[in-house]
């Protein structure tokens, strides 16, 4: 079931992105969701709608999450669950950067089975399905494997970096960023960075498929205390995550100060 979720998930990722490029860079109409939730396009709508009716008619015993879809807490009671972003990187999408992603994932029991993020301005697919490994257009894909905190690739907003969330200040890594966080995971799972932090509260959407793919490429996963990762709660978000080799991931969780001192990005 994983592989045939899977290639569900592959099938309607590759159809958001149709709709996607249609409006990038046309000025698609904007307005913001207010209560701080940032930014929302007529495109993440379109894409929420086709989405929904695509993996629901496929899946009609499923429930569902999606970041621009009103909650239901009918999901609550499913076993397997869609666990959907739109367009993760509104943001990015309006300015017209290429490094907004689709982010869909099914989970199952709280554990995610089957995930693809899929970036179609860079031609990129990444997924996974529970047990089979990851890949990105196809090819296997697996964590970086390094070893020494010292100079290791980072992932993460500026706020992440500063010395009151760290034992004995920030560590000696080497910090990018990327805006979408589902897009910052894949790139963990393909071994291009090291490992991604984010201290805030995440949501479920931007995160569920990512971890997935980080997780079959070898890497680990944890929110910000080190606990593995549920999904489908009851509140849709988790305690932050930090992702990465194993080694990587497990040095900065133990240089983390708990509780934290303040929130990251």
């Amino acid at each position: 079931m994983p592989e045939a979720d899977r290639a569900l998930l592959v099938e309607a990722a590759c159809a958001a992105g149709e709709i996607a490029l249609r409006h990038f860079k046309r000025d698609p109409t904007t307005w913001d969701k207010g209560d701080g939730q940032g930014p929302v396009t007529e495109a993440d709508l379109e894409i929420d709608a086709m989405l929904r009716a695509r993996l629901l008619a496929a899946r009609p015993d499923y429930g569902w999450l999606s970041e621009e879809s009103a909650d239901n807490a009918a999901r609550l009671d499913k076993r397997r669950v869609f666990v959907v972003d739109p367009i993760d990187g509104t943001r990015a999408f309006i300015d017209g950067h290429g490094n907004f992603s689709h982010s869909l994932a099914i989970v199952e029991d709280g554990v995610p089975i089957a995930a693809a993020v899929h970036l179609p301005v860079r031609e990129r697919l990444f997924s996974a399905a529970r047990g089979a490994g990851a890949t990105l257009n196809d090819s296997a894909i697996t964590a970086s494997g390094r070893d020494a905190l010292d100079g290791a690739t980072v992932l993460g907003a500026k706020t992440n970096f500063e010395d009151i969330h760290w034992k004995d200040g920030t560590p000696p890594v080497k910090r990018t960023f990327r805006s979408s966080l589902a897009y910052r995971l894949a790139l963990v799972g393909q071994g291009r960075f090291d490992a991604m932090i984010t201290l805030r509260q995440a949501w479920e959407w931007d995160i569920a498929a990512g971890a997935l793919i980080v997780a079959e490429a070898g890497g680990h996963v944890a929110d910000r205390s080190g606990a593995d990762l549920r999904f489908n709660n009851p509140h849709p978000q988790v305690n932050g995550v930090v992702a990465g080799t194993p080694t990587i991931a497990g040095a900065l969780l133990d240089r983390l100060v708990w509780p934290l001192g303040g929130e990251g990005g």
